[in-house]
């Protein structure tokens, strides 16, 4: 298979519906979290100004544990009652960090990184799947827009590793 991710133009809730249609485009026909993880982690790096990390913590069912990211190495595990990853996983809400500098508890993996979203993966029968981390060197780079736009890609990574009725029960 060939992927060329397109230049994103327009409003900015127009390019995140380009940045989301090239993300279920990736998504298409693949149910593997690391593979899936791994090129929407891309992705999204590379098509979205302003980063200096975005990438995947998954739950391992006591904490979050590092997954496929874009950026400098990353701290390993996050406990759940720690920094903005461990906030949006335990509240199941997205977090958009002006300044984690100001943010209890925020665990600086990257010094450089100023501002943070953070956006929880949550499985339709309510599982933590882990979470969608995007970092920035500057202040307050996240919007509305932004929180928006990177909750619909979130959601397409979790429907992507759903298994239909039908294939589960074919499996049986």
């Amino acid at each position: 298979m060939s992927f060329s991710a397109a230049p994103l133009t327009g409003s900015k809730p127009e390019q995140y519906a380009q940045l989301l249609a090239q993300a279920r485009a990736l998504l298409h026909g693949e149910r593997d979290r690391v593979a899936n993880a791994a090129n929407l982690a891309a992705l999204v790096y590379h098509a979205l100004p302003g980063l200096n990390w975005a990438g995947f913590y998954f739950y391992d069912g006591r904490e979050l544990v590092v997954g496929p990211f874009q950026g400098l190495p990353a701290c390993v595990r996050i406990p759940l009652d720690k920094g903005v990853c461990g906030a949006a996983a335990s509240t199941r809400r997205t977090q958009r960090v002006a300044d984690v500098h100001a943010f209890p508890g925020h665990i600086a993996c990257d010094s450089a990184s100023n501002s943070e979203l953070v956006v929880p993966l949550v499985a339709a029968d309510g599982t933590l799947l882990g979470v969608f981390d995007l970092d920035s060197p500057a202040f307050d780079r996240f919007d509305e827009d932004d929180q928006r736009g990177l909750e619909a890609i979130a959601q397409a990574f979790v429907e992507s590793l759903a298994v239909p009725a039908a294939t589960a029960d074919a499996a049986r």
